[in-house]
């Protein structure tokens, strides 16, 4: 099967530095497989994206060499399919509707478990779907990361694929589009590590396939928290590429020579030796 890898950025802000080494190592991982590079825009959660933010992202990735060898999905469009994969679960069982609230929950630690709802019903309250979860552990091999093993009861218990507000989950919309494009291995941020066994689940579930997963460190900033769009931490400039690519690029381990200058020429030095088994494995920091 032709490797087919992405890279899927939510529209809450511009491009970040952060941002960047997910994509650029989700790049580099594709075109050592000799595979193909897609995007995924996850516009999906209207209330926290930025207005511009999509066409900005999409408009900055080139300036950087990163070019996608599909059009980009928008999860915007995608609304069908979710509701098709809701419609399979809910026939099948296997979701139920919950109107517990979070103070409700905080006895059990935030956790719902066993289908069972402790708050009480509410006229007029909108229920969101959850997914039951039974005693299983998911375990699955990352990349990067090692070998992974989650009880899902335990640690998250029976999660939200559809919000009270009718906004459909990441977990859910994720595992859907994975399938639709074809994901042989995702590529992203380690900070999404937790959310893998809830899509693996899913996946099973839903009879998708269950692609294989590379979880790469996260970038943390002064203080040792992830950088984020909110913050706008170290924004980055299209019009000069390189000095953002060369430290993205010596964050996963490729530090390249000064001769070379343009974003193009990084990349292809980049990946001319490039082993994805030896990108690191600890977060960091990445000086500016």
């Amino acid at each position: 099967m032709t490797y087919r890898g992405r890279f899927a950025p939510s529209p809450t802000g511009q491009l970040h530095f952060g941002s960047l080494v997910a994509a650029v190592g989700s790049w580099l991982c594709a075109r050592h497989a000799g595979g193909q590079w897609l995007l995924r825009m996850e516009d999906i959660d209207p209330p926290r994206e930025v207005a511009g933010a999509a066409a900005g992202i999409l408009a900055t990735l080139p300036a950087f060499g990163l070019v996608a060898d599909e059009p980009a999905l928008f999860q915007s469009q995608r609304l069908a399919a979710y509701d098709a994969a809701f419609g399979q679960l809910q026939a099948n069982g296997m979701i139920f509707p919950c109107t517990c609230s979070r103070s409700e929950l905080a006895g059990s630690g935030g956790i719902h478990r066993d289908g069972k709802c402790v708050g009480s019903a509410q006229a007029g309250r909108t229920p969101a779907w959850r997914l039951r979860v039974p005693e299983v552990e998911v375990c699955f091999e990352d990349a990067v990361q090692g070998p992974q093993c989650d009880n899902l009861r335990e640690l998250v218990g029976d999660f939200v694929i559809r919000r009270a507000d009718g906004h459909y989950s990441y977990q859910l919309a994720c595992v859907v589009d994975d399938a639709r494009q074809g994901i042989t291995e995702v590529v992203r941020g380690q900070d999404l590590l937790d959310s893998t066994a809830r899509q693996i689940w899913l996946q099973r579930c839903l009879d998708l396939p269950t692609p294989a997963y590379r979880h790469l460190p996260v970038v943390l900033d002064a203080e040792g928290s992830k950088l984020s769009k909110s913050t706008q931490a170290w924004p980055l400039d299209p019009r000069d590429p390189t000095p953002a690519l060369r430290r993205a690029l010596a964050f996963l381990g490729r530090p390249l020579p000064d001769r070379v200058i343009d974003a193009q020429g990084l990349l292809s030095h980049a990946l001319a030796d490039f082993d994805p088994s030896r990108l690191p494995q600890c977060s960091g920091n990445s000086s500016a």
